[in-house]
């Protein structure tokens, strides 16, 4: 009995003879220049391929912290012309006392 065996890291056979199990490993092939050639190439591919995903993914983050760049500008312009609540106190404060010097209040 005899069966083909293939895994990712080895190819054979499996064979069973008088109750005794005999594994028998293919040799490899030999690789040309080419194969060799080819199996750089489709690893160079693949490293392009995701260096493009990658640099896709990094101009959409660059627009949202652009986006966010100018939302904190906007809001800082808004805040300029805000008076603060502690500058309201002050002047409140010196409103009153010119008001009872001049007898306002």
């Amino acid at each position: 009995m005899c069966y083909n065996y293939e895994s990712k890291f080895s190819t054979g056979q499996i064979i069973f003879i008088r109750g005794i199990i005999y594994y028998i490993q293919k040799m490899p092939k030999k690789i040309t220049l080419e194969n060799l050639a080819g199996m750089i190439k489709k690893g160079f591919d693949g490293v392009d391929r995701k260096f493009d995903e990658n640099t896709k993914q990094h101009q959409q983050i660059f627009d949202r912290l652009d986006n966010l760049e100018q939302g904190q500008e906007e809001i800082k312009l808004k805040l300029d012309e805000v008076a603060y609540r502690f500058e309201v106190r002050e002047l409140d404060r010196r409103l009153k006392k010119v008001e009872i010097k001049l007898g306002i209040k």
